[in-house]
């Protein structure tokens, strides 16, 4: 059931599940598909950002905005001292990372899944690409580089070019479902396109990832194309203990075409 509470000006929808006496874990979007398969242990929750989904169209559309809208959450159900466990997908993860950075001692653990530590991966990911245009004859590099990590025009040509990719997010792909999944789905250019202006599109944690100090696990398929491998070896190459699993013949969306490791993996992590 979706509720909504306020924060920071903005209202935030959200859904929760699971015993109210157990750790809270707070996914960041892509980490959405292990909730219900993780509330026996934990308590799940997960919320549309502002600008997204559910939420209020409530400027600004900044990380710093995002992630201090994560801690406000975070203060929403717990005591301002008590840890949170953060789980981040793709832009989840970078929103993930700089809450561990800047909010380091609100987090007992981080699991990160398909991300990067800086724009740079952008690059790779139009290198990879190239190798797999075939997976998706709608879908072009220029869109990936001038709209995908640019801006759209409207809310509609942002529908368009995102089910036009969506073939390469998976090693199978169903069309059906990939249809029914982007009706379902809001699309908001005006958020997209502020969060990749140039003010904000240039991040780069790689020099501050010794400062988290949550226990860290980072996932990544081993067929990944916009977060290749690469990227999450830097990422626990820079954070002191962090964890690497990366799954074989696994992509982008690995949590939903391995949910057997991954979530076997995540349930030994935090039990450790």
């Amino acid at each position: 059931m979706v509720e909504f509470l306020t924060v920071n000006g903005a209202t935030l929808a959200y859904a929760i599940t699971g015993p109210t006496s157990a750790p809270l874990m707070i996914t960041l979007h892509g980490g959405r598909g292990m909730g219900t398969q993780l509330s026996p242990l934990l308590r799940v929750l997960s919320f549309d950002y502002r600008g997204h989904g559910q939420s209020s169209r409530t400027k600004p559309y900044s990380f710093e905005q995002l992630v201090d809208d994560i801690e406000g959450v975070r203060q929403h159900f717990l005591a301002a001292d008590e840890q949170v466990i953060i789980c981040g997908g793709s832009f989840g993860g970078f929103l993930a990372q700089q809450y561990a950075i800047k909010y380091a001692s609100k987090v007992s653990h981080l699991i990160l899944r398909g991300t990067a530590a800086s724009h740079h991966h952008e690059e790779g990911a139009i290198k990879t690409l190239e190798t797999r245009l075939h997976k998706a004859p709608n879908f072009s590099a220029q869109m990936l580089r001038n709209k995908v990590f640019g801006a759209y025009e409207d809310d509609d040509e942002f529908k368009l070019i995102y089910f036009a990719m969506m073939p390469l997010y998976t090693e199978t792909y169903n069309p059906d479902a990939a249809l029914r999944a982007c009706r379902g789905m809001i699309f908001v250019a005006e958020s997209h396109n502020d969060l990749y202006s140039e003010e904000e599109k240039y991040f780069d944690y790689t020099e501050k990832l010794g400062s988290i100090t949550a226990k860290t696990l980072v996932i990544v398929g081993e067929k990944d194309w916009i977060c290749p491998p690469d990227n999450s070896r830097i990422i626990v190459d820079g954070i002191p203990g962090a964890e690497l699993l990366i799954v074989p013949d696994a992509n982008h969306s690995v949590h939903i075409e391995k949910p057997e490791i991954v979530l076997k993996r995540i349930r030994d992590f935090l039990k450790d």
